[in-house]
């Protein structure tokens, strides 16, 4: 049926019985991660030596991104058949009990920068598995009409809390510490942890978890309740299914690129505007009231052409990195970093929609998994590699090498899709 409201699009999403009640929790704990940027960037400064900061800040930031990597294939064994709901509860538990110890630790005095990279390496290390449990739940939850609203909610909420979040964790610093702010990023996630164990008390949408092996996630038959984690095999199915894997590699160089950007961002305001905590949390806060707006908007993106909006998305974020590289004014640089965010948003919603869209039944969460381990794979191996960049080249040039780089290879992605598509039809 037409719509006929303008919020006749989020509706359906927003008072479904059982997301309401999940979507508090994602929006606590996001707001603990938005606490956590600033947090963990501004305690590496503090805790490592200062002839070696860029190093282990690359270090800290890869940490707390790069081990959910291994989640898909070291964990996968244990968690294939598992209901998607209890995998993002295990998930929230593992962050919360780890950044816990930070904290705990530095108030003992017995916390140096190596153990802080160890503890957050440890809380990231379910974090694919749990990032594709809440996207199958709300692809389980909803049907396929309501998927790109889903996931717009879901990325709005996450976007979202660097509004308060950012800023706050830079209030919150000179009050409680770094270590303090990931005390509370700790209890954050520890809600969520409790949220899905109210709103989906089995851990599935509908009902108790299978006491026989599961079948395949999204089936609504006898196999396996929706909800489930799909078996191992993500990675196969990605290898078999050339519009999903050019997706996975757009993703995977996209991300990359960015990976850089935390890095040259906190050393651009430590050191080239010798600026304090509160100013790199307002320069991520006005990136999250843009990804909030650009959320908001990509709601009704169900109708573009997916794949060609998510290409424009790479080549638009690098565009509007360009002023922080090339020396802009800060209130510019405020500004473009607030348009960055306005054309990030976009792109979790329509690319995770073209793989529930083409995913093969069963296959959905693996799917998940395995761009999810891509995305937090390449955002720590672009921060790492940002390290050595920023130190040769200075931050501002470095922000100047991702934007152009984004900018080419979202351009070589769309010459790349144009040539298949071409081929595909033929001559004219």
């Amino acid at each position: 049926m037409p719509e006929t409201r303008s919020g006749s699009t989020y509706r359906p999403v927003l008072r479904h019985p059982q997301l309401r009640r999940v979507w508090p929790g994602v929006a606590v704990s996001a707001l603990g991660d938005g606490m956590a940027t600033v947090a963990v960037s501004w305690l590496a400064l503090e805790l490592a030596p200062a002839d070696r900061r860029w190093l282990w800040l690359a270090v800290c930031a890869a940490a707390f991104t790069l081990p959910a990597a291994l989640g898909p294939w070291a964990f996968g064994r244990f968690l294939a058949g598992r209901p998607a709901a209890w995998i993002a509860s295990w998930d929230a538990w593992l962050r919360a009990g780890a950044l816990a110890l930070v904290p705990i630790l530095d108030g003992l005095g017995a916390l140096d920068v190596g153990t802080f990279a160890v503890l957050l390496a440890l809380s990231s290390l379910l974090h694919a598995w749990g990032s594709a449990g809440r996207s199958t739940v709300i692809a389980e939850l909803l049907p396929p009409e309501h998927h790109v609203a889903g996931n717009a909610v879901q990325t709005v909420v996450n976007e979202g809390a660097f509004i308060v979040g950012s800023p706050l964790a830079g209030l919150l610093v000179g009050i409680v510490g770094a270590s303090g702010v990931l005390a509370l990023d700790a209890a954050t996630y520890a809600v969520l942890a409790l949220t899905y164990g109210w709103a989906l008390p089995w851990g599935s949408p509908s009902g108790p978890p299978p006491t026989g092996s599961a079948g395949p996630a999204g089936s609504a038959g006898p196999a396996g309740p929706p909800g489930t984690v799909g078996r191992p095999g993500g990675l196969a199915i990605v290898r078999g299914n050339r519009g999903l894997l050019g997706l996975v590699a757009l993703t995977f160089g996209y991300f990359a690129l960015f990976g850089p950007v935390p890095v040259a961002l906190a050393l651009h305001v430590t050191d080239d505007l010798h600026g304090p905590a509160t100013l790199l949390g307002l320069y991520w806060g006005v990136f999250g009231v843009g990804a909030v707006i650009g959320g908001v908007l990509a709601g009704r993106l169900r109708r573009a052409p997916l794949r060609r909006t998510t290409i424009g998305v790479v080549i638009g974020f690098g565009v509007a990195l360009l002023p922080l590289g090339l020396g802009a004014p800060t209130g510019i640089e405020l500004a473009a970093l607030a348009c960055a965010g306005l054309i990030w948003a976009p792109y979790p919603v329509t690319s995770t929609a073209l793989i529930q869209r083409g995913a093969p039944p069963g296959g959905l969460t693996a799917v998940l998994a395995v761009n999810g381990a891509v995305a937090v794979t390449a955002v720590p191996l672009g921060t790492l590699l940002g390290g050595p960049l920023v130190a040769l080249a200075g931050p501002r040039t470095t922000l100047l090498t991702c934007a152009v780089g984004t900018i080419g290879f979202g351009c070589a992605a769309a010459v790349l899709a144009w040539s298949r598509t071409r081929h595909a039809r033929g001559p004219v």
